[in-house]
C-alpha cells in the first residue's frame, strides 16, 4: 500500500517506508523479495533507486499479494471425510473470501476512506 500510495513519486526506499510505518527494514526485505519475483513491484538500482509498483495499483489484487506472501487462500483444510454440510460450509467461506480478496485492488486499499458508518463486530471462539 506505501507504493501505491507513492505511486508517480519515482523509486521509494525501503528504508524510507521502515521510518514512515515503524517497521523492521530487515522484516520489508522479506516481504519484496517475493513480491518482486512475483512481478508485482520493481527495483531501481543507484542512488536514488527502491522500489515501485511492476503494474497500476487497479490492476493488483490483494489476492495477488497473499497468494504470493502466504500460498493458496484456504481458511481451513476441508476434508474428504467430513460431514456434507459442514464441508459445503467450509467451501462456501473459502469462496467468499477468495472473492473479496480478488475484487479489492490495492487501489482501493490505498485509498480507502473510512465512512465511520461501519458497524463493528467482535467474534468469540
Amino acid at each position: 500500500m506505501a507504493l501505491a500510495k507513492r505511486t508517480g513519486e519515482g523509486p521509494i526506499s525501503l528504508k524510507s517506508i521502515a521510518k514512515e510505518y515503524d517497521l523492521s527494514e530487515h522484516y520489508l526485505e522479506q516481504l519484496i523479495a517475493p513480491l518482486r519475483n512475483a512481478m508485482l513491484v520493481k527495483s531501481v538500482r543507484g542512488a536514488y533507486g527502491g522500489y515501485m509498483l511492476a503494474k497500476e495499483a487497479k490492476d493488483i489484487t490483494a489476492g495477488d499479494i497473499i497468494r504470493v506472501l502466504e500460498g493458496p487462500i484456504s481458511p481451513v483444510e476441508v476434508l474428504e471425510d467430513e460431514e456434507p454440510a459442514k464441508r459445503n460450509l467450509w467451501i462456501k467461506i473459502r469462496d467468499a473470501v477468495k472473492d473479496v480478496l480478488d475484487n479489492t485492488t490495492l487501489d482501493d486499499l490505498a485509498n480507502y476512506e473510512d465512512s465511520g458508518d461501519q458497524e463493528y463486530f467482535m467474534f468469540y471462539i
